[in-house]
């Protein structure tokens, strides 16, 4: 009975420590480690027109309800000075992620380049990242339709499906991660979890994600972080790592969203 019981937890050991092994390797794929890809987002140029995310949605054949890059907006002052403040949310890309250590699959995953990514075939919709995600930057793929009514969360396949047929945009395969996935009923990303991968087909192919290349007040900036050549070269003060200093923008002042989480993100902001 003993070592029955100990041929159990070593078999049981082993599967663990490969499905470990697995989730560690796949971090690597498609991250080249001498690169950092990163944002720098300038709100006072940012005029809230939300094109960033009209161009994400379009670019990445998203369904209702899953938005990858939203502009939040604030209201500051007081009566009769107010003015609106909009702040662009793609996904934080975080150096220390809580969205990865809470994923029991290992298919939400930091790869080598900064970028975190998700691994649809390995999702299983648990939805443990989107409540460890402290920016709110991730989306629960329901099913739901442009070309069919919106029946609410607890709609069956059979109904959200019931609409008509695809519009040229759901019937064009996404783009996303360069797999050209066609959306089907029961199939992924459906049920699974999603969330801004700063466009990582077109920066492959040597473009800028989207949502920076259609900002018509280019308020968005992106690159390789490490790149001396690049518009969001940062650099650390050796003594204070946290601390960062953007040369072409030197003399503004640079925030990261929500710091006291330790999440250090990868998007940084110029106000």
């Amino acid at each position: 009975m003993n070592s029955s019981r100990r041929g159990f937890l070593k078999g049981a050991g082993a599967a663990v420590a490969a499905t470990a092994v697995a989730g560690c390797s796949s971090s690597s794929n498609g991250g080249d480690a001498s690169k950092h890809y990163g944002m720098v987002i300038d709100l006072e140029k940012c005029i809230g027109c939300k094109t960033c995310a009209v161009a994400c949605k379009a670019e990445n054949h998203t369904p209702p309800g899953v938005n990858y890059m939203v502009v939040l907006e604030e209201e500051i002052g007081t009566y009769p000075n107010v003015q609106r403040r909009f702040i662009p949310r793609p996904c934080m890309q975080c150096q220390q992620p809580s969205c990865t250590q809470v994923c029991p699959t290992k298919a939400t995953y930091h790869r080598d380049d900064g970028v975190i990514a998700i691994d649809y075939d390995k999702c299983i919709g648990c939805r443990y990242c989107m409540a460890a995600c402290p920016y709110g930057a991730r989306s629960f793929d329901f099913g739901h339709n442009y070309h069919s009514p919106c029946l609410g969360d607890a709609a069956s396949h059979d109904d959200v499906f019931a609409g008509g047929e695809p519009t040229p945009y759901e019937a064009t395969p996404s783009p996303e991660y360069g797999e050209d996935r066609q959306r089907e009923p029961r199939v992924s990303p459906e049920n699974n979890v999603r969330k801004c991968h700063f466009c990582l087909h077109r920066v492959k192919q040597g473009m800028l994600p989207a949502c920076a290349s259609a900002c018509p007040g280019r308020a968005i900036y992106f690159g390789d972080m490490n790149d001396e050549n690049s518009p969001v070269y940062r650099e650390r003060d050796k003594e204070e790592p946290h601390h960062v200093v953007f040369p072409r923008f030197r003399g503004r002042n640079v925030m990261q969203l929500k710091p006291e989480t330790g999440n250090d993100p990868s998007v940084y902001y110029l106000t």
